[in-house]
């Protein structure tokens, strides 16, 4: 069995390692590729960007075992470890917290360094220079060729090197400011990683390789033992030997073995009540054992002291996501189809009626054929106002602090943006596009204590050859009668009425504001052609946005809004 040696320095920064060979693994390039795209999708999920775990793969028949793990340390003669201060702080240098600076208290730097067993290597001159359990190599003793290199750099020289690197710079952040930097030797001293950057090229995988040894480089060691699992389960197939892995056993300076890859079974107890409750399907046990087992899951009943059924359930090493009961009847409700399952409201829920209201609105609008979207809620500060022919007059945007992209800079004060941006993204298709969405917007009120305040809003756009402003405004119409409105005179607060608007974003004379028992709560009109071109669309579009809360609100309880709203609400939960 392969061994390999980890130095007790590794504790200061990186302090586990986890390790496995596969024997007689055939590669074609399909394969390679796979594995490669393996580890990159490792590196980027579970590994957090390697900053938890990095993945090394070798061919093992370039390299002699047994193998050390190991770390390299700055050594010179101005630089100086950092006072420790009070007792607290030497505590903190214990775990890991050793950073060269210019000024240094002697003394506690030495009972810091001591407490996690290491030792002085020299002192005087103002300075002290240290080893920590026994290993102290400079970054410059480091020389090797890097993967995808041909000539040999010293570790201090890669830093720079890979500075200009896209793939490889936004890992170098992770050991570049250490004190020390991690690296791993055969027997022979030759470098086979300087994780979590780059992997020597003398033990490049190819096509040829028929040996693999594998080693992951961790903070976590459970999700070092996650990634080892899932990298030689799904390539063990491929060796000549199909799903046969060799372990290798990892030392400790202190005395302490493991042999990895850990595959045993994981052994879970879950009652079968606990899974018919959460699914909300009454089961049979054999069905339920079935449906694990479709799900990689071996599940073995018996009856508990109670003489209720529980399912010893297996977890493989291919299955690190199950970490729960719950994600075991996750698994069966999976297995029995999401659709499969009815639809019900739970007794202890009791749905907003604002919800209940937007989707009755969503359902009246769809049966005029409408086609419901969804937009984002975030917008640039472009496309919330000069793109529509507005100015910003500072009190309704909720502006983003330190935005990830332009693309995301406000908090949307309208579904217009994002409506017109859906038609612009899909102009090549056949005409007329009619879409609605029925969604929140955000504005600034000081009168709220997190100084904002969301209104659900239904907006819908018609895009067509022709305006289609009659179709927009009949759609209107449609809602209120929905909802039991009545159109009214001009100044009649009993129901609705329309009154001329001046709105930048419509076209002057082709625009409508909405009265709602006296209060304005919304417009429609035939877009302007500005607006149009600002957002690359090349036909005529009607669009109208109102405040679907200014209905909610002035509901009595007697009305036949309420009854209506109550009947949608009472067939909705019988099917």
């Amino acid at each position: 069995m392969l061994k390999m040696h980890v130095k007790p320095e590794t504790s200061l920064i990186r302090p586990y390692v986890v390790c496995a060979v596969l024997r007689g693994i055939t590669f074609d390039e399909a394969r390679y590729n796979s594995f490669i795209d393996l580890q990159d999708r490792l590196h980027q999920n579970i590994c957090r960007r390697r900053t938890l775990i990095a993945i090394g793969t070798h061919d093992l028949d370039t390299i002699d075992g047994p193998f050390t793990y190991e770390y390299a340390m700055y050594r010179g003669p101005r630089w100086r470890l950092e006072d420790p201060g009070p007792a607290t702080r030497r505590n903190e240098l214990g775990h890991r917290q050793l950073d060269i600076v210019w000024e240094l208290n002697e003394e506690a730097v030495v009972e810091a360094l001591m407490a996690v067993g290491g030792g002085v290597l020299s002192r005087g001159g103002g300075g002290v220079e240290v080893i920590v359990g026994g290993v102290a190599l400079p970054p410059s003793d480091i020389n090797f060729v890097p993967l995808k290199q041909v000539k040999n750099f010293r570790a201090d020289e890669l830093m720079e090197f890979y500075k200009s690197d896209l793939k490889l710079k936004k890992f170098l952040h992770i050991i570049e400011n250490s004190s020390v930097y991690p690296v791993l030797y055969d027997c022979n001293r030759t470098v086979l990683s300087l994780p979590p950057i780059i992997n020597g090229a003398h033990s490049a995988i190819t096509l040829e390789t028929k040996n693999v040894f594998i080693e992951c480089t961790a903070t976590d060691l459970t999700k070092a033992n996650v990634v080892l699992n899932t990298t030689v389960t799904m390539f063990s197939t491929y060796c000549e030997r199909k799903f046969k892995v060799e372990p290798v056993e990892v030392i400790y300076s202190d005395g302490r073995s493991y042999v990895y890859p850990d595959i045993s079974l994981y052994h879970m107890e879950v009652p079968l009540s606990y899974i018919t409750d959460i699914v909300g399907v009454s089961l049979e046990e054999n069905e339920v054992a079935s449906l694990l087992n479709k799900m990689q899951l071996h599940a073995v009943k018996s009856l508990s002291e109670d003489k209720k059924c529980t399912f010893t359930v297996s977890v493989p090493p291919t299955r690190s996501d199950i970490l729960h009961p719950c994600d075991v009847a996750e698994d069966v409700a999976i297995a029995y189809g999401y659709n499969e399952i009815p639809k019900r409201i739970p007794a202890s829920l009791n749905p907003l009626p604002l919800n209940q209201f937007s989707d009755l609105i969503r359902s009246e609008i769809a049966m005029c054929g409408f086609t419901e979207v969804l937009t984002w809620v975030l917008c640039s500060y472009k496309e919330d106002f000069a793109m529509l022919n507005r100015r910003d007059d500072k009190s309704t945007a909720v502006i983003i602090g330190n935005p990830r992209s332009s693309d995301f800079e406000v908090v949307r004060t309208s579904l217009m943006p994002g409506m017109l941006k859906t038609i612009g993204h899909n102009k090549d298709h056949p005409k007329p596009i009619k879409i609605f969405e029925v969604g929140d917007i955000v504005l600034l009120d000081e009168t709220k204590d997190v100084g904002a305040v969301n209104r659900r809003q239904l907006a819908a756009l018609y895009c067509g050859a022709t305006s289609g402003f009659e179709l927009i405004h009949g759609l209107v119409d449609r809602v209120m009668e929905a909802i039991g409105c009545q159109f009214v005179q001009s100044g009649d607060n009993a129901g609705y009425y329309l009154e001329r608007a001046d709105v930048p974003e419509f076209l002057p004379g082709r625009q409508a504001s909405i009265i709602y028992k006296g209060k304005c709560i919304g417009a429609f009109g035939i877009v302007h052609p500005e607006v149009l071109n600002n957002f690359d669309i090349p036909d005529a579009c009607s669009f109208v946005e109102l405040n679907i809360e200014s209905f909610l609100q002035s509901i009595e309880a007697t009305s036949p809004e309420v009854a209506l709203l109550n009947e949608f609400i009472a067939v909705q939960v019988s099917d």
